[in-house]
C-alpha cells in the first residue's frame, strides 16, 4: 500500500484459502477529502478508530480473477492498547452515503462500561459532525444466527449479504435517515463468539497461521 498523490494504491498479489487460486490486481482509492479526527471507541479509551476518508471513488482492476470494478468506497482504520475482545462483547457499524454527505454509525457494547454510540455526519470537505442517532432497527440474522441490527428512521432492509461468518457478518444494508432512503455498508461483529475455543480453532483455515501471527506483532 502506498500514496501516489492524493490517491492510495494497493497492490494485491495473494493465494486465496481454503481453495488455493491466485488473486492479483491493483485497487486505487481516491478520496473526496481526507479526515484528522480519530474517535476512542471505549471509556479507558484504549481503542481509537479513525475514519480517514469517509467519502472516496474506489476503482478496481485484477487479472486473476479477470474482473474490474468502479464505484463509491470509504477507507477507516482502528488501533487499540489491548485485545479488542477485552474491552468489547460486539458492536454494529455502518456507513452509509447520502447526496452530500456520509453518514457513520459506531455502536459498541463494552464489558464494562456504558455502550458506546457514535453518529457523525461527514461533508466533501471531510467536515466531521455529531447528530442524533435515529432508533435501533433489527436486521435478520446472518447464516451463522449471529444478531445484527442497524439505526434508521423507517425498517431497514437487507439488500446483499457479503461475509458471514462464526462472528463477523457484512452486508449491503438500506436504510432512512432524514427522511431519505440510501444502501450503504453494515458489518455486526461478535467478540464472545470470537474468544469461543472452537471459533479459535477455525481461524487459521479462514486465515494462515503464519500471516496471523504477522498481523498481531
Amino acid at each position: 500500500m502506498h500514496w501516489s498523490g492524493h490517491a492510495l494504491i494497493v497492490d494485491v498479489d495473494e493465494i486465496a484459502v481454503p481453495f488455493p487460486r491466485r488473486i492479483r490486481g491493483r485497487i486505487v482509492l481516491t478520496p473526496r477529502a481526507l479526515t484528522g479526527a480519530a474517535f476512542a471507541l471505549d471509556s479507558s479509551q484504549k481503542h481509537v478508530w479513525w475514519p480517514i476518508a469517509p467519502r472516496a471513488h474506489v476503482h478496481a482492476a485484477f487479472e486473476a480473477p479477470n474482473w474490474t470494478w468502479d464505484g463509491d468506497g470509504y477507507l477507516d482504520c482502528n488501533w487499540g492498547a489491548e485485545p479488542l475482545e477485552n474491552a468489547f462483547t460486539s458492536w454494529s457499524w455502518s456507513r452509509t452515503p447520502f447526496a452530500d454527505e456520509t453518514l457513520l454509525l459506531y455502536d459498541a457494547v463494552q464489558r464494562s462500561g456504558p455502550e458506546r454510540a457514535l453518529a457523525l455526519s461527514v461533508d466533501d470537505d471531510g467536515n466531521i459532525v455529531p447528530v442524533s442517532p435515529s432508533r435501533f432497527a433489527q436486521l435478520p440474522t446472518s447464516t451463522w444466527q449471529l444478531p445484527r441490527e442497524t439505526r434508521s428512521e423507517q425498517a431497514p432492509r437487507l439488500v446483499r449479504g457479503l461475509e458471514d461468518g462464526p462472528f463477523y457478518a457484512r452486508a449491503s444494508v438500506e436504510t432512512t435517515w432524514r427522511g431519505c432512503r440510501s444502501v450503504g455498508m453494515h458489518e455486526a461483529l461478535s467478540l464472545d463468539r470470537f474468544r469461543m475455543p472452537l471459533v479459535q480453532a477455525m481461524l487459521p483455515f479462514r486465515m494462515p497461521r503464519r500471516r496471523w501471527r504477522q498481523h498481531q506483532h
